[in-house]
């Protein structure tokens, strides 16, 4: 007798990225940093008592909140910390649409937005990206009659990026929550922060994830209006980020001028490598994020992932529409990417 709900049965769930085991891999398929955290993070981890770990953490990651608004000229109460942007997102779903409402998103683009809507029991409204993996224009009208529209920006896997008065014209025209995930955008050069001030229907998530090198802590921040981060409070668990993630993160908040230093390296290196693959022939996307998405020049993308692991490199292929032609690779670190460079061109140049 299945004991699991209809709902759940019938899904097969998010899949994530390739945590390899035994034979040793240059890591490029799941996006982390290749530098490690600020200084700064390790000296707030030695200076802690540990003894408070008997204590509950900060329900409201008051001193987190406090930092990360100073720093990007907002209020606290505009504010809401999750445990990695996918907590967020999460309680997104389960804040802003019912069960049997719909749920919107762009496409192709993070494959976990399909799966939430099913968690929720909602109605799926993919919006197709256009040629050139962007919203298009009349996305406010594909999406109408949605509670809750998102979308990716700086995209993902694509790494292109939506022009912003694109952008604008969809906060100006859906009726729903526009909730835009900026999970790479501290390698985009720009970013739609503002709109959270212009309009109280959007809400801006980000993740220490990326930029921050803090994968493996899982802090995300989310801003809205206040009436917004005021509902979404409502449905988050009540000790969401624990103390130690609460401080780490903190501490990487001050120091950001670091990441913004280890953010450019990463943007030279995928610059550089970019330059390179088109070169021999690969259809490269223009990219916004720390990774590139290529369309091989000779073999198909499938086959050159097999190899390319067998010669000790890992990175992503999606096996799904429009995307299935395409390689996904991390930027690592310089070393690791002339390495890389060097097989590719062995085996598809």
């Amino acid at each position: 007798m299945p004991y699991a709900r209809e709902a759940i049965r019938k899904i097969a769930g998010y899949t994530p990225g390739e945590q390899p085991q035994g034979k040793p891999l240059v890591k490029l398929n799941t996006n982390e940093n290749p530098y490690p955290p600020s200084p700064k993070v390790a000296e707030a981890f030695q200076g802690e008592n540990l003894a408070r770990l008997r204590l509950y953490s900060d329900p409201t990651a008051r001193e987190l909140r406090e930092t990360a608004a100073e720093l990007y000229g907002l209020h606290p109460e505009q504010i809401l910390v999750g445990n990695g942007s996918d907590d967020l997102l999460t309680i997104m779903t389960r804040t802003f649409v019912g069960e049997g409402e719909t749920f919107a998103y762009a496409t192709p683009s993070y494959s976990l937005y399909p799966v939430l809507a099913d968690l929720q029991g909602a109605r799926h409204l993919p919006v197709e990206l256009d040629e050139n993996f962007c919203l298009p224009q009349n996305t406010a009208e594909l999406a109408a009659g949605a509670k809750l529209f998102i979308f990716a920006r700086p995209n993902a896997p694509t790494g292109t990026l939506t022009p912003f008065e694109g952008v604008v014209r969809l906060c100006e025209t859906f009726d729903g929550v526009v909730w835009i995930d900026e999970a790479y955008v501290d390698f985009a050069g720009e970013n739609c922060l503002s709109l959270v001030g212009r309009y109280p229907n959007v809400i801006v998530s980000r993740t220490f994830s990326k930029s921050y090198s803090l994968a493996g802590l899982r802090v995300g921040l989310a801003f809205g209006a206040e009436e917004l981060i005021t509902e979404m409070n409502k449905v988050k668990d009540s000790y969401n980020v624990d103390m130690v993630a609460q401080i780490l993160a903190t501490a990487a908040l001050k120091d950001s001028e670091y990441m913004r230093s280890n953010a450019r390296k990463i943007c030279a290196s995928r610059d550089k490598l970019g330059t390179a693959l088109s070169a021999w022939g690969c259809k490269v996307l223009p990219s916004a994020t720390n990774f590139l998405f290529v369309k091989p020049a000779r073999l198909a993308a499938r086959e050159l992932f097999r190899r390319l692991r067998e010669r000790g490199f890992l990175v992503r292929y999606f096996d799904l529409p429009r995307v299935s032609e395409y390689l996904r690779i991390t930027i690592g670190l310089p070393e690791d990417m002339e390495r890389f460079l060097a097989v590719w061109k062995e085996l598809d140049a």
